[in-house]
């Protein structure tokens, strides 16, 4: 597999500066006194690794999208949800990325996914709080197979790189037996593997390779989630 890449700096120390700024000023008049720099330096330099993104997975995921426009694209939202949360802070203090599937409406949907904040930056690929219809075919998928389950979450080209993360049962889910072989994942409400990223990483020149590198190591895992509920990976 050929990769090309955009080989230049997108995210800077800049980008650390206005979040960890965002933070301590997490409200309307300091953002929108602040919003020049947010512009550029949070969303022009994700908008510009969105556009670098796509070509990369059209070689080993043609069916996600790297969309980069300014709104409904797959740069997330700045904006917090705030209707039933305690928090009303306003504003996001990280940067989301996803690369949704063509036929994704959320992100609950098999993706791919970069998060960039001052405590923590990863890059993400699977289902994260799939709805209970997809969760329930994730489930049943890897009840039938779960030789092949394990051989693609315990193989090497994944398991070296990606970390099985998100929220799970206590209790095992009704409608399986207690004792399957694979009742730990069955457990899951999460089907997501995690990367850490440094902040030295995410502000190299290197950060579309290592992005398009990383995300190809999970083809085999996402493919998995997308048969399960239904989509041509």
């Amino acid at each position: 597999m050929t990769f090309i890449y955009w080989e230049r700096v997108m995210f800077s120390k800049a980008t650390f500066k206005f979040l960890s700024e965002l933070s301590a000023n997490n409200n309307r008049e300091w953002f929108e006194a602040n919003k020049g720099r947010y512009e550029s330096a949070v969303r022009e330099p994700a908008l510009e690794f969105i556009s670098a993104m796509a070509p990369q997975l059209a070689k080993f995921a043609p069916n996600f999208r790297a969309d980069p426009r300014k709104m409904g694209g797959s740069l997330m939202r700045v904006y917090r949800d705030t209707r039933f949360a305690r928090d009303k802070t306003p504003y996001k203090t990280n940067i989301g990325i996803q690369f949704r599937h063509s036929l994704g409406k959320d992100v609950h949907a098999p993706g791919f996914y970069l998060h960039i904040a001052n405590d923590e930056c990863f890059l993400g690929a699977g289902c994260w709080h799939p709805d209970p219809d997809a969760l329930g075919k994730i489930r049943d998928l890897i009840a039938a197979k779960p030789e092949r389950w394990f051989a693609l979450r315990d193989g090497k080209k994944f398991k070296s790189t990606w970390s099985l993360a998100g929220d799970a049962l206590s209790r095992p889910p009704r409608g399986y037996a207690a004792d399957h072989v694979a009742m730990d994942d069955l457990k899951r409400k999460d089907f997501i593997g995690l990367a850490s990223l440094s902040a030295d990483e995410v502000m190299g020149d290197g950060l579309v390779k290592r992005a398009a590198t990383t995300f190809a190591t999970a083809s085999d895992f996402t493919a998995f989630l997308c048969e399960a509920v239904g989509v041509s990976y």
